[in-house]
């Protein structure tokens, strides 16, 4: 998620890093020694009530396909290439005439559909509960590693802001929190503890195939007020149809990503991106049930993913 822009706004970020820095935000609420944040508030209950959402059986891939064409923001990037056993030019191994092929990808974690951890954005060098930048580091992210994170079964709840406003939503289009309570009214939708919370923008389908630059450089999204009330609620994640959740350009182009900070380094809601909402949409469901098993990579700070959605 953090890329050229965040270059480019870099000077900017660390005063206004220091300017936010102040240690009322941890020890987190969960405890001095946690870890997980807002994933706390998943439970057992929180699963069978989840569960007992599913009516018709249908299932939904909440993630895009990863791959060199997939969005990124910034200078991200993503090969593949297979590699033959045996070599060329070898014959095949054994009696049974064994060839394979396995594969070699270099990718940054943060490409297409993708979680942000807790040790992905910080404030002057803190990171969630307090913990030092320094110290992830130097022990690999140990503390806030994706790989730690438990399997996230939940009820999920779309908000439909495309259809609140009623229109194409404009680049820099920053929800309030009256924005999504009006939309929550409107739609019939409740948000309750331990609830993942997807927006749907329409920005996906509206820019990705016919404007992948403006996709990746600018959207509409959360305003930091939208973005405190929802965390208010108890939720786990936000995510929505876009690449960096927030309103770009930013609401205060001195405070740049500061929703992430607030989600992320404060009260320990994971991000999710380029989430595939539209379909949720257009069958109008309001509510489901979530399903994300993210990859256990180690020494990571965010992780491509495929969520699943189930009616």
């Amino acid at each position: 998620m953090i890329g050229k822009l965040l270059g480019a706004t870099l000077a900017v970020a660390f005063v206004a890093g220091a300017a936010q820095a102040q240690d009322d935000w941890y020890p987190s609420k969960y405890g001095a020694a946690d870890t997980l944040g807002a994933v706390n508030n998943l439970s057992p209950e929180g699963v069978k009530r989840a569960a007992a959402l599913v009516k018709t059986g249908k299932v939904y891939a909440l993630g895009i396909p990863t791959g060199p064409d997939a969005p990124v923001y910034g200078e991200r990037k993503y090969t593949a290439e297979g590699i033959p056993t045996p070599p060329p030019g070898q014959p095949p191994i054994g009696e049974s005439k064994v060839t394979a092929f396995d594969e070699k990808v270099t990718t940054s974690m943060g490409i297409g559909t993708q979680m942000d951890g807790l040790a992905h954005l910080g404030i002057d060098h803190r990171h969630y509960n307090g913990i030092r930048a320094d110290e992830l580091a130097a022990t690999r992210f140990a503390k806030l590693d994706m790989s730690k994170i438990p399997p996230i079964v939940t009820r999920g709840v779309v908000i439909d802001m495309r259809k609140h406003f009623g229109r194409p939503l404009a680049a820099g289009h920053a929800f309030t929190a009256a924005d999504i309570q009006a939309a929550l009214k409107s739609q019939k939708i409740t948000i309750g503890r331990g609830d993942v919370v997807l927006l749907h923008t329409g920005w996906m389908a509206d820019k990705l195939a016919s404007d992948k630059a403006t996709f990746q450089a600018s959207e509409p999204g959360l305003g930091l007020e939208a973005a405190t009330w929802l965390c208010d609620q108890g939720v786990v994640a936000i995510g929505a149809d876009t690449i960096a959740l927030e309103a770009i350009p930013f609401e205060n182009p001195n405070r740049p990503f500061v929703v992430h900070q607030h989600m992320l380094a404060k009260r320990g809601v994971h991000v999710l991106e380029n989430i595939n909402v539209g379909p949720l949409a257009a069958d109008g469901v309001t509510e489901f049930l979530f399903v994300l098993g993210q990859p256990r990579f180690q020494g990571t700070v965010q992780v491509v993913i495929n969520p699943i959605a189930i009616r």
